[in-house]
């Protein structure tokens, strides 16, 4: 039944699922809130106030985060074998990887290094000229190699050593949470200084009163979108492409099941998930797909790199040197790319 779930996708465009979600306990929650904007509240045409609780952004970092291990600096057992770049110090100590940075393999701990190993592996195997057209499908099969995670969560490969810098993968993953029908809750409190209620607040003393808006809403719901028709169009091969969908679903499942206590006054639970499209699409148990998981891994296997960890070292390069119009000093020819 559980290999029937890929035949079934073949036909869709895109999978989407909802999940409505209430508070743990109570019914106020914070939403995210963003520098200059606070929280970020919308009409429907209806009038009906609307309120984005996780955004796209965020979304996407907490499905990265489900596979990695941090106790243990490694994958969930369920996810060991697959591809990424792993960086350590001069020293030899872990330092991150691919999984963890927010650009992925774009991340300057892999391509601005004096180490340039692997800068030089994406040179050589992607094989593009400034001035020709970008071919989509080798770049999708080496990141399948090297970090497949990038073709979920997209890969902005920002390098003009490497195609110019126009190699740019969308997100095929992606996620938000918004609440309907949202009511303001407005409270707040004092910070009490026990020694000297009057001193100085700019330097954190005395008596502080503060306020704080929390929200109600009518409904909570979490939106997931896979983007079928971009994994398909890549040509990767059934075994390639079965694996990021198992690996797609669960990410959303393990999100769902541990990942809503988005803030301390924002924690969430699953009241219903239902899938969207296709219609009838019946959506594998987290623990079908973690039994699964291991074998499909194994299957897709010749297409990662071997070993599957690519290990690189970080180097810093040295920092641009300003040049001095009075002599003419030119900029360090090793500095950074600006």
């Amino acid at each position: 039944m559980f290999t029937e779930m890929f035949t079934d996708l073949k036909s869709a465009s895109r999978l989407l699922l909802e999940a409505k979600l209430a508070p743990v306990q109570g019914t106020r929650f914070q939403p995210t809130g963003f520098p200059d904007l606070g929280a970020a509240e919308y009409r429907l045409p209806d009038g009906t106030v609307m309120l984005l609780v996780e955004s796209p952004q965020s979304v996407a970092n907490r499905l990265e985060a489900t596979i990695w291990d941090t106790a243990n600096k490694t994958v969930v057992k369920e996810l060991q074998g697959i591809p990424y770049v792993e960086v350590y110090d001069q020293s030899g100590d872990f330092l991150t990887n691919s999984l963890l940075e927010a650009h992925r393999l774009n991340s300057n701990y892999i391509l601005e290094s004096k180490d340039d190993s692997f800068l030089n592996i994406l040179k050589q195997e992607l094989e593009i000229a400034p001035d020709k057209p970008l071919k989509f499908e080798c770049f999708a099969k080496l990141l399948v190699k090297y970090d497949l995670n990038c073709l979920l969560h997209g890969l902005f490969l920002a390098k003009s050593e490497i195609a110019g810098g126009r190699y740019k993968m969308p997100r095929a993953l992606s996620g938000f949470i918004e609440a309907h029908g949202v009511e303001k809750v407005v409270s707040g409190g004092v910070k009490l200084d026990r020694i000297n209620a009057k001193g100085d607040a700019e330097q954190g003393a005395g008596n502080i009163p503060y306020h704080r808006v929390e929200y109600t809403a009518r409904e909570i719901k979490a939106y997931f979108s896979l983007d079928l028709a971009q994994i398909y169009g890549y040509s990767l091969g059934d075994d390639v492409e079965n694996l990021l969908i198992a690996i797609a679903l669960w990410k959303i499942q393990k999100f769902l099941e541990n990942g809503l206590r988005l803030r301390t006054a924002c924690d969430l639970e699953v009241v219903a998930l239902n899938v969207k499209k296709p219609a009838g699409f019946e959506l594998p148990s987290i623990e079908v797909l973690s039994e699964a998981l291991p074998k499909l891994i194994e299957t897709a296997q010749p297409a990662f790199a071997n070993p599957a960890i690519t290990k690189v070292t970080y180097i810093p390069k040295p920092k641009k040197k300003k040049g001095n119009g009075a002599t003419g000093n030119a900029p360090d020819t090793e500095a950074v790319e600006g």
